[in-house]
């Protein structure tokens, strides 16, 4: 029973092994935040210092949680496209190219933020754009501020789009131009509610998901090539 009970602790609690080291060091600022709050509770006695110490450790607890990058391995076939990113599609359909489809996903704050490269190939480009910062579930959100990465794969050119919300505003793109990636590869990240979006060349991709579903970075399949 001891063991089931301390198995259930590792499981519950293994994400704290996968932290990225921006988010270990924005919670130890917290931390000390909620130290001083709490000295200040002690030498002045006031009430007021402790629930503000309370608070500012329920923060870095869920600063640790959002910072959280799991280790996912996946097998795929030849032809098959992994999601970019963990959340809940938004939109499936062509915008301004008639040519290609274009899948959002949104990504609460309880979603891991780190984006994957949907398939194996070779970064061609990447274009941030300034932009609005409306929340990232808003129809208008594709107007935010966002970066482009797009792919050359030997099947044909697909693109990520990391987009900002509304809460935080920082993109990061772990990649460059020209380099190798393969599928589920680490490639950004998005501080704090954000939008992602694949783009699919239509007449050469078979889609697997649709509007409304929960999908996974590196893990679930969004569509194959034809």
């Amino acid at each position: 029973m001891l063991e089931d009970f301390i198995m259930t602790l590792k499981k519950t609690f293994s994400w704290l092994t996968t932290i990225l080291p921006q988010g270990i060091k924005l919670a130890i600022i917290v931390v000390a935040v909620s130290i001083f709050f709490c000295i200040l509770g002690l030498f002045f006695l006031d009430n007021i210092f402790m629930p503000l110490s309370s608070i500012c450790l329920v923060l870095a607890f869920f600063i640790l949680f959002f910072f959280r990058n799991p280790d996912r391995t996946a097998q795929f076939s030849e032809n098959e496209i992994t999601a970019p990113a963990d959340g809940t599609i938004l939109s499936i359909k062509t915008e301004e190219d008639p040519n290609t489809i274009v899948i959002r996903m949104f990504l609460s704050i309880f979603n891991v933020h780190v984006q994957r490269a949907p398939f194996s190939g070779e970064v061609s480009e990447i274009k941030y754009t300034k932009g609005s910062f409306l929340f990232a579930n808003n129809p208008n959100a594709d107007k935010n501020e966002r970066n482009l990465i797009a792919f050359n794969t030997n099947k044909g050119q697909i693109a990520i789009e990391q987009i900002t919300g509304a809460i935080a505003r920082r993109i990061e793109c772990w990649v460059e131009k020209g380099q190798r990636v393969d599928i589920g590869q680490r490639v950004g990240f998005i501080r704090f509610g954000s939008q992602v979006a694949l783009y699919l060349p239509k007449d050469k991709v078979t889609l697997t998901v649709k509007e409304g579903q929960c999908v996974q970075g590196g893990l679930t399949v969004m569509g194959l090539w034809r």
